[in-house]
């Protein structure tokens, strides 16, 4: 079989679509870029917008691919299915069961029978182990390590779509961890649908710090990236642990949505801006040049200027080094839906623009602070004479150079140029 995947949304569905390709090749299947037998489309529902994405994504792949076996399947189909099933795709699967997936995929070829498996996701009890590994042979890896979520924030509807917190056992997020250091991979990065929640359902005390460690120590030679972290898990205990790890890198994205403590109550996350300051703090005094990433949500329901001016003060006193600004997307099915006070497109626009002045500003001081320090630079790609790749504290950076893909290598930054750190090898 030939066939080709689309992968829309987050790490966790990037990390879900290298494992159905993993899993596809151990088959003897083979992926093209055209001429499919089979397309499988992995969608997002995160926002409304992302909705809109996937099915326009599915109704271009079919006009694309007339006599493919499509397959939809991911966050939208789980938490839209009647949207799905007007797609006219073949198979229709949600967030579960890849490897029954692939079974009804290899029978469709020849049967042509069309398949609908959207389950439960409350009822899922066991973590679904798939093969780690990385998209398109990259020399950074993704280790999923949890799924589901217990949050609820009001505007999100994941939840719905991956049910409860399931945890990977520590021994199996070892043993994937060891397997992808004998591949050759440099870097893994710890990701999941929310991390900080990590061995809650084991009731036994363990949490994100010990697999953590269980990782760090058992790849002491490859560098350990975080996903995204609730500010919650952030403890002095927590930052003492992980500093004692020395291939931790020192970048740490925390999932903040709003400097107002009024919007922050509305949203129902679990922190106050006090709280969420204290956090970064602690950090920087376990790191003190650590590079701190943050996502918010603009024009949130009901938010007033004024709280959108404090959250604009409050993010600059942050001293974010990057942030993911996103403006309030309706999210049918969530509360936030339904709120009253639903701002329009140009306002939550606006809002985002200001938020993306104060963070650009924010960027090009953290970018200018490593000017003459020295890096150590995972070398990703080439092209024209020059090597990029990133630094443990996840900024890019440029070098003159060849033949330096999959190298680790210090680098001194001599300046920056947008976006971008260039140095030269030392």
């Amino acid at each position: 079989m030939k066939y080709s995947i689309t992968t829309l949304g987050c790490k966790v569905n990037q990390y879900e679509t290298q494992a159905i390709d993993a899993i596809l090749q151990e088959r003897g299947h083979s992926s093209v870029k055209s001429e499919a037998d089979a397309v499988i489309v992995n969608t997002c529902a995160v926002t409304a917008e992302s909705g809109r994405k996937s099915r326009q994504a599915v109704r271009r792949i079919r006009q694309e691919n007339p006599g493919a076996v499509v397959v939809v399947c991911g966050c939208f189909s789980q938490v839209s299915p009647d949207e799905a099933r007007n797609l006219d795709a073949d198979i229709i699967y949600g967030t579960g069961d890849k490897m029954k997936l692939i079974d009804d995929l290899e029978a469709a070829l020849s049967s042509r029978q069309q398949v609908e498996n959207i389950d439960d996701p409350f009822k899922r009890m066991a973590f679904e182990q798939l093969p780690a590994g990385a998209v398109d042979g990259r020399t950074r890896a993704m280790l999923k390590i949890q799924d589901g979520c217990d949050n609820f924030c009001s505007y999100c509807i994941i939840p719905y779509a991956r049910g409860r917190v399931r945890s990977l056992l520590m021994k199996d997020a070892v043993k994937q961890a060891k397997e992808l250091a004998a591949q050759g991979f440099k870097e893994i990065v710890i990701t999941g649908i929310e991390i900080a929640s990590y061995g809650k359902d084991f009731r036994d005390g363990t949490g994100l710090i010990d697999v953590i460690q269980a990782v760090a120590l058992a790849v002491p030679d490859l560098r350990i990236r975080l996903g995204s972290l609730e500010p919650t898990i952030v403890t002095e205990e927590f930052c003492n642990r992980l500093y004692n790890l020395k291939n931790v890198c020192a970048h740490f994205h925390l999932s903040l949505q709003s400097g107002s403590d009024a919007t922050l109550n509305a949203m129902r996350r679990k922190y106050t801006t006090r709280e969420f300051f204290s956090v970064t703090a602690l950090l920087r005094k376990f790191y003190p040049d650590c590079a701190l990433t943050a996502d918010l949500i603009t024009g949130f329901p009901g938010e007033t200027e004024e709280e959108h001016h404090e959250t604009l003060e409050f993010i600059e006193k942050c001293d974010f080094s990057s942030m993911h600004i996103f403006p309030y997307s309706i999210r049918p099915g969530t509360k936030a839906a339904e709120m009253k006070n639903q701002h329009n497109k140009s306002v939550k626009a606006r809002r985002a623009q200001e938020a993306q002045a104060v963070a650009a500003k924010m960027q090009k001081k953290y970018l200018e602070s490593c000017i003459g320090k020295i890096i150590v630079v995972l070398f990703e790609t080439e092209a024209d004479g020059k090597c990029m790749g990133h630094a443990d504290n996840y900024c890019a950076v440029s070098v003159d150079g060849e033949h330096l893909r999959g190298l680790v290598k210090s680098v001194e930054i001599t300046y920056a140029s947008g976006e971008m750190l260039v140095g030269k090898i030392i």
